[in-house]
């Protein structure tokens, strides 16, 4: 009677059926041919795409985006002009309240996502700037922002 266990092995192909004969006869044994071990195949790889990387050099920067987005699907060119390391300007006073927070929110996640950062110009007014890109400016109005509604 042959074991529940190795029935179900060979069942899912895990073993031949004649590596696990309890008892087998002397004569097929001796008649049996060694298995032949096939070499493993390597399992295929899928292809992988680079991610761009931006060279980022202070010295060969020379241009700055302006974006008036009027819905959130103009955010692929905010993202993507920033990926690349450019300096992006969002005037969001053209879009409705709620897209634009969508959007602000959205800018954010991507200037921390890229060790960039996002400032506040004026009220409606967004820069978003490139690790590589020191910006300078007065701290004393970045302290009344504070204290001021988000669009206001």
């Amino acid at each position: 009677m042959a074991n529940p266990f190795r029935n179900a092995m060979a069942f899912l192909g895990l073993v031949e059926e004649e590596e696990y004969e309890e008892h087998p006869a002397p004569q097929q044994r001796a008649q049996a041919p060694a298995p032949v071990p096939s070499a493993p195949q390597p399992a295929p790889r899928a292809a992988v795409t680079p991610i761009r990387r931006a060279q980022h050099k202070t010295a060969d920067m020379n241009e700055i985006l302006t974006v008036h987005p009027r819905a959130f699907k103009d955010v692929k060119t905010i993202a993507e002009h920033f990926r690349d390391g450019v300096p992006v300007i969002i005037n969001i006073s053209q879009m409705s309240d709620a897209e634009a927070r969508r959007l602000i929110d959205f800018a954010c996640g991507l200037a921390e996502a890229l060790y960039g950062r996002m400032e506040r110009v004026t009220g409606k007014v967004f820069l978003l700037s490139p690790a590589h890109v020191a910006v300078s400016g007065d701290q004393a109005d970045a302290s009344d922002d504070v204290d001021a509604s988000f669009f206001a």
